[in-house]
């Protein structure tokens, strides 16, 4: 499973579609009545301003006043909008210094390209998943052959933590379990390229859970618990060809997640 749970709707406002959507689908989102909270709107708003402004990162961005008025809102809006990015890793806040485009640290230079994802467009959505099944279907063949036993503990224990927290309601448990689950993998398939896509594309997914689904995906999560099991269990006995299919199942099932929530909340 992919997905932060926990968190609720606050103060909500009409929804628009995506920058790039049609009018149409504005205008059904419009007539479904969906609302989101302004700062998710706004935080998105920010990000398409990033990728129009072509900023890099290190830049300097607009003050916070300054977004306000040049998205038309209120400062406080904008305020809520960048601590979400910023606890998201796409803005810096330096005090007395301004915002600032965050600094790139992985090995794939992603915010070079990172502005062009915005979290709430299906077809961003969509390719982040088939971005993610190329990863992860590869990463899970080669940990049934590479895995040490150490690796394998490893995994096993993340899968484990998935399933406790599961079942005892703690969403940050099942969190965790669910990263070092994922990230597990793409260690035991020693190969650091692998390791530092998958940490990636799961930092991207993440702002499609933070912006725009409040934290919650969905109802997978008790079959992400078996879908994990049979992951392992595959690379445990040493199958390449059933690990990468249990791995396609499950990104498969967790897209088609995604996808009824993103329609759900975004366009009613």
């Amino acid at each position: 499973m992919d997905r932060d749970e926990g968190g609720s709707p606050v103060d909500g406002t009409p929804v628009s579609a995506p920058a790039d959507g049609s009018a149409r689908e504005r205008d059904g989102a419009q007539r479904a009545g969906a609302y989101r909270p302004r700062y998710e709107l706004v935080a998105e708003q920010i990000l398409e301003l990033i990728a129009e402004l072509r900023l890099h990162p290190g830049d300097r961005m607009p003050t916070e006043n300054e977004l306000a008025a040049r998205l038309g809102t209120g400062r406080t809006v904008v305020h809520d909008a960048v601590k979400i990015l910023s606890a998201i890793g796409r803005v810096r806040a330096q005090k007395g210094r301004g915002l600032y485009v965050a600094d790139d640290e992985g090995m794939l230079g992603s915010s070079r390209w990172g502005g062009f994802f915005l979290p709430t467009d299906l077809d961003h959505v969509y390719m982040l998943f088939e971005f993610r099944r190329v990863q992860e279907t590869a990463a899970s063949r080669l940990a049934a052959t590479l895995a040490t036993p150490a690796e394998l503990r490893a995994i096993e224990t993340a899968a484990e933590t998935c399933r406790e927290g599961h079942a005892t309601g703690q969403s940050a448990l099942f969190d965790r379990g669910d990263d070092d689950f994922h990230l597990g993998i793409a260690t035991a398939s020693h190969n650091p390229f692998l390791v530092a896509a998958v940490r990636e594309a799961r930092r991207l997914q993440r702002q499609s859970s933070a912006i725009g689904l409040h934290g919650t995906v969905g109802g997978h999560a008790e079959e992400a618990v078996e879908e994990h099991a049979a992951i392992y269990q595959a690379i445990r006995d040493g199958d390449p060809d059933a690990a990468a299919r249990a791995a396609a199942v499950h990104l498969d099932n967790t897209l088609e997640d995604y996808r009824r929530e993103i329609q759900r909340r975004v366009f009613g």
